[in-house]
Parts: structure tokens; sequence; C-alpha cells
């Protein structure tokens, strides 16, 4: 849960994510359909937790979660219960921003939360101690990287990447942002977005999704086992949501 890019083009919009992970961890099951206090989600599945880092919700709201606050932390286990369980309880309000503030983050671990809400976009963070939520433009271009596997120095690179090929695609695919988010870099194999570190670190998957107004859909790039898939979902009317 470590690479995210918010890209707004035209009447839609994408939201795309590297997880970058422990090698050894439990392979993830890939994005399907769950209901979970009748409503419905798409989102994969975190096989060592059963939580998820990225989810679209029926009602048009979309979210990705990356493993850090605003600095690097040292993680302090035992923690109350895993980030992808506290991402899935905070999404599937119907106002999750809302929802980050008033949920009790006690002995939860260092994350941040990047919520499409409501056709609006916030930048959610707590970092063990404080919360912060700050509003952003659906209008422009934003990267995050995880401050767990990133110093500020890659992180500004990265940020240079993502603007260089904002201003020489500036209306991109979909499929220019995976591309984007598959070979963009310098080289450097720990820390190029397709990243794998020490053998202990790698990109394990890639995920996108596609935001507009009555519709969404995740693509997922399964990269151990060479495997791609995709979810779609119609979003309820106002009628309906009522």
């Amino acid at each position: 849960m470590c690479t995210v890019t918010f890209v707004p083009v035209k009447d839609r919009y994408f939201i795309t994510s590297n997880r970058d992970e422990k090698v050894f961890r439990k392979q993830a099951i890939p994005p399907s359909l769950y209901y979970i206090d009748n409503t419905k989600l798409i989102f994969p599945k975190d096989a060592d937790a059963n939580g998820t880092w990225i989810a679209i919700h029926e009602n048009g709201n979309a979210a990705v979660l990356l493993n850090g606050g605003f600095v690097y932390h040292q993680s302090k286990p035992p923690y109350e219960k895993s980030r992808g369980l506290v991402f899935l309880e905070i999404f599937k309000a119907n106002t999750p921003a809302k929802q980050f503030l008033q949920i009790d983050l006690f002995r939860i671990e260092p994350f941040t939360i990047i919520l499409f809400d409501n056709d609006t976009l916030y930048e959610c963070r707590w970092d063990g101690k404080k919360k912060s939520c700050i509003q952003l433009s659906i209008y422009q271009p934003h990267i995050w990287s995880s401050v767990t596997l990133y110093d500020q120095f890659t992180i500004k690179k990265r940020e240079q990447w993502f603007s260089d090929f904002i201003n020489t695609i500036p209306n991109p695919t979909q499929q220019d942002i995976l591309n984007f988010h598959r070979f963009a870099g310098d080289g450097n194999k720990s820390n190029d977005l397709f990243m794998c570190r020490d053998d202990i670190y790698s990109t394990v998957s890639i995920t996108s999704i596609l935001l507009t107004q009555d519709r969404g859909s995740m693509k997922y790039f399964d990269i151990k086992n060479n495997q791609s898939s995709e979810m779609k979902i119609e979003f309820l009317s106002e009628y309906e949501l009522s």
C-alpha cells in the first residue's frame, strides 16, 4: 500500500495503487463484490488479516490506504487490529471522512487514507497520536508515497516523475497511468514505482479504479502470477441512496 496517484481526466477520475509489501505475506485475493452492513463494496482482500487497501463503494465513493502517517515510524506491535480492517470500518460509512474523525484509533498503527468522498478528495492521516484530514483539489493530479518505505528525497523525486508524466500526457488513459505505475523510475529498483528491495519488499500488485458519474470499475494486476482481472459496479441513484 505504498504508491498512490489520483488523476482527473474530464468527467472521470482514476485512483491507482502499487502495493509494495513484504514478499513472505500471503498472496491477496483478487477484487470481488462484498456485502458489508447491507452495502456493496468491491475490493481485493488481504489473505493475512482479511482487510484491504483499496475499495469502491456502491454510493460512488472510493479510497486507498498507505502505511504510515507523516513520517517514518518504528512499528511497535501488538496493535489492536490491522490497518486494512480499520480502513473498511471507515470506508463503509456513508461519509467516511467524518467517520475517520470520529473513530477511535487507539493502538492502531499509523496510516494514511486517500478518500474520494461525495465528489470531494481528502487526505486523512493518523500518526499514532493525532489525526489530520485535509481537503484537496479534485481538479489537479496528486501522488503519494508511503513514508515507511521512502525518504523525503525519494518522495520528491517520485513527485517529479509524476509531474513529468502529466506534462507529457495531460489527459492520460487508464492504460497510460498503469504504464506509469509499472515503468516510472530511474533504474534504481529500490525506489522505482515498480520496486524490489533487498529481497524483502516488492511491488506485488497494481490496482486502478476508474470512477464516472454512474459507475466504477477496478482493474487488478497480480504481479507474482501475471494475472489480470476487472470488477465493475453500478452506483446507486440519489433516489436509491435517500
